[in-house]
């Protein structure tokens, strides 16, 4: 059973664990792979337990702070803050979809067996069957990409699609050693390295029951189809530390740098050049307004969780808006930033020893987890004609 922190003693240990991350960030982002040490150190610090409410033996955190936490661990390794997300967004799924006697039981055996969350529920493809058995079970065959998380994990959540003509979506919690299921080691994209999110193979993978989470199950009530809701706040305010932590490192490298301003230049230093300075300006309001869109989405994210099964159809679409709106302006200003800092750097800066593209990969491969443009879709839609998005897995 893991330490039970408070909100303050978390922030802490963020701050060392970031601290830790930072030293090897930019050599583990060049050999990819599973982070098992920097996973067993998030095992060990506690912040594994800090969502799941003190009645079930969690710190009980608000999605404010928690988001912040991941932000935070964001700025100097987004793989890493991807993982956290993750872990926390499974809790939540199982929370949602769940009856109180299957999310309760499965928090408190969390708590109690430090358990690690990944997940296997991209709804892209349906490549994953789920046939039912007479006792009830299901026999999970098929393949699923992006699974982020899966390697090194403790839980799944997984998803299937039944055997039947409607093909009804399935989402189920089960234990990461199940027999049947096999975890490939074939995540070698250009960014997010190390969030061992390739694919993940069920083989006449048994689930039984009441590892279904089928009450009320995805999608079925407003408050269930959150779940997408919350992904898309955990995007945000990853994108936003990614932005943060580019910006930040841009700074330190010209107050370390020993550089001139260029030859035609009339500032007596290169920090007082007035074209650096532009940049550092304008990338700073930009920095500035996207944290302010984040930081109130988040706010309003702890206001929708605490409706609970209240929350109504508008209230829920309305929510997708402005968590919309959050994602556009960190995914917009985020991109803008890891690129520009190189106008800012020179070509020093390029070394692939200092890592600084490293920003712009991590971003650039997240942010196209589903397309932006049906997002800034949606914003127009609402403003002009006050219609809501449909829920989906996405939206």
């Amino acid at each position: 059973m893991g330490k039970v922190l408070t909100y303050e003693e978390a922030l802490s240990v963020t701050k060392d664990l970031s601290e830790e991350f930072a030293k090897s960030a930019v050599e583990r982002d060049i050999t990819g792979g599973t982070p098992k040490k920097e996973r067993d150190l998030i095992r060990q610090s506690g912040l594994l337990i800090l969502f799941i409410p003190k009645e079930f033996g969690g710190s009980g955190v608000s999605w404010v702070q928690l988001l912040g936490i991941i932000q935070n661990i964001a700025r100097v390794d987004s793989s890493l803050a991807h993982l956290y997300a993750f872990h926390n967004y499974q809790l939540a799924t199982v929370r949602l979809y769940g009856t109180k006697e299957q999310w309760s039981t499965l928090f408190k055996r969390t708590v109690e067996n430090g358990w690690f969350w990944g997940n296997a529920l991209n709804q892209m493809r349906k490549d994953v069957i789920a046939k039912k058995q007479a006792d009830g079970s299901y026999l999970w065959n098929g393949v699923k990409n992006f699974a982020t998380g899966a390697t090194d994990s403790d839980y799944l959540t997984i998803t299937g699609s039944e055997d039947t003509f409607e093909g009804k979506t399935l989402v189920a919690a089960i234990p990461t050693n199940r027999e049947g299921i096999t975890i490939n080691d074939d995540w070698d994209n250009i960014g997010q390295r190390q969030t061992d999110s390739g694919t993940i193979v069920f083989k006449n993978v048994k689930v039984l029951r009441d590892e279904v989470l089928s009450d009320p199950g995805p999608l079925s009530t407003p408050f269930s189809t959150a779940r997408s809701l919350i992904g898309q706040t955990v995007f945000a305010n990853i994108f936003l530390g990614i932005a943060q932590g580019s910006y930040e490192e841009a700074i330190k490298y010209i107050h370390k740098k020993e550089s001139k301003p260029w030859l035609s230049s009339l500032a007596p230093s290169a920090q007082k050049d007035p074209y650096l300075l532009h940049h550092i300006g304008e990338l700073r309001v930009k920095l500035e307004s996207a944290k302010l869109l984040t930081q109130r989405v988040n706010i309003l994210l702890d206001a929708l969780w605490q409706k609970g099964e209240n929350l109504t159809a508008r209230q829920r679409g309305e929510f997708a808006i402005e968590a919309a709106i959050a994602r556009i302006a960190a995914t917009q200003t985020g991109l803008d930033i890891t690129s520009r800092i190189f106008e800012i750097l020179g070509s020093r800066a390029t070394v692939k020893a200092l890592g600084f593209d490293r920003f712009w990969r991590n971003l650039r491969t997240q942010t196209l987890h589903d397309p932006i443009d049906y997002k800034i879709l949606a914003v127009g839609d609402f403003t002009l004609n006050s219609d809501i998005p449909n829920p989906t897995f996405y939206s």
